[in-house]
């Protein structure tokens, strides 16, 4: 195994996993927050999946922004900008006299996410180029921290009666602090794009790779944003639990992904990429075979964690893969345009689930991400059988790392 003893990448690794924390917080405070949005402002059902879309498609036109600043100045820039979107949007979405104002706020966070999405996964994949061992899965560990802090967070505000504006600030308050103490850790220009000196454009990556990693990326996403957006649905209407019980369904998930993301970096590089892949894929259909054909609220809860273990451990494995496909400059467009299938899995997610619920029901509905659970077993056969390299090392200060066997 490598061992890194470069006191700049471990700041950079712990500023970053910062970063995916506060992106996770901040996610979860406004989708737990969105029923007492509804509430204050007399929002429709519809007019809240239209929010939800709307975030996703402006995520879309963050991530493409993000590659813009980070080619102009550097992935540091663009991660730093978008952290303090987040927090600014939070003061609209906090403060908004109606529904209007409201809409307008979260356009802004929608475009924030997609900047900070795409900047946390570019500062990963140099990172972990700089480790020169996969260390990814980490960073999606500190992402589901994030977001089960969040949704404890905004509990225990419920709970003590504190109003909705000033939840949101506190959030926003909380991701501001944050930025300003992890951002000047992340890796900057000389470390990080150092490289061509000029764009490689994606062009030069074969585009049937970048399409078939896109795919599977969105088909991860699509089946973790169905499970984040129908699970407690699923409990309620067809099998009759309460809310209370309900709300367990996401816990168990987000628990079990928690635990196999913090495993997953010592996964991977003792069984290589594509055997993680395959036996997450298989782990997640057993998961989601108990849930379509549970009898019981339990029995469900126990099929969303089961699935929770393997498939989150997906789509930092697609963000590596990538990472190996070019380096500097070109990497940063690469992962920018590859986190829009994100956002494309997300959509399929909420709409194609949700269509089908409406037509049937949503344990029909949740044959779906079952069937894309299915086909990720067939694509683990396009990732590396071993580690080997994790792409082009970081460059400038922290070339001279001490790298030991």
């Amino acid at each position: 195994m490598l061992e890194t003893t470069n006191p700049l990448l471990r700041a950079a690794r712990a500023a970053n996993s910062v970063a995916f924390a506060l992106q996770g917080f901040f996610l979860a405070v406004i989708l737990t927050e969105l029923p007492q949005q509804r509430d204050k402002f007399g929002l429709t059902d519809t007019l809240i999946v239209a929010a939800v879309a709307m975030i996703s498609l402006l995520a879309g036109g963050g991530s493409i922004t993000a590659e813009k600043i980070a080619l102009r100045w550097s992935s540091r820039t663009a991660l730093r900008v978008g952290l303090l979107l987040i927090a600014a949007s939070g003061v609209g979405v906090a403060f908004s006299p109606n529904k209007f104002v409201l809409f307008a706020a979260l356009g802004v966070y929608g475009i924030a996410v997609g900047i900070v999405d795409a900047g946390t996964n570019m500062q990963a994949v140099f990172i972990q180029h700089g480790y020169g061992r996969f260390v990814l899965s980490s960073f999606y560990a500190a992402w589901s921290g994030g977001s089960i802090i969040g949704a404890l967070f905004v509990s225990a505000f419920e709970a003590l009666n504190v109003p909705l504006w000033a939840s949101i600030l506190t959030a926003s308050a909380v991701v501001l602090a944050g930025a300003l103490a992890a951002g000047p850790r992340l890796l900057g220009t000389g470390q990080a794009e150092a490289g061509p000196a000029e764009p490689e454009p994606v062009g030069t990556v074969p585009t049937r790779v970048f399409l078939i990693f896109g795919v599977v990326l969105a088909l991860a996403f699509a089946i973790d944003f169905a499970v984040g957006n129908w699970s407690a649905l699923f409990l309620t209407d067809v099998l009759l639990s309460s809310s209370a019980t309900a709300a367990l369904a996401l816990a168990a998930y987000q628990g079990a992904s928690l635990i196999g993301r913090l495993t997953g970096d010592v996964l991977v590089r003792r069984f290589g990429p594509r055997m993680v892949v395959r036996a997450a894929s298989s782990v997640g259909v057993v998961g989601l075979i108990v849930v379509v054909s549970a009898p019981h609220p339990v029995v469900a809860i126990i099929g969303f964690l089961i699935a929770g273990i393997g498939l989150p451990l997906i789509a930092p494995l697609c963000f590596s893969e990538a990472g190996q496909l070019t380096s500097g400059r070109g990497l940063d467009a690469l992962i920018a345009r590859l986190n829009l299938f994100n956002y494309a899995g997300t959509l399929v997610g909420g709409v194609v689930v949700g269509g089908i619920s409406a037509a049937a029901n949503l344990r029909a509905g949740f044959v779906v991400p079952l069937l894309f659970a299915f086909v990720l077993i067939g694509f683990a056969q396009v990732f590396h059988t071993r580690t080997g390299g994790t792409g082009a090392a970081v460059r400038a200060d922290t070339e001279h790392a001490s790298l030991d066997k």
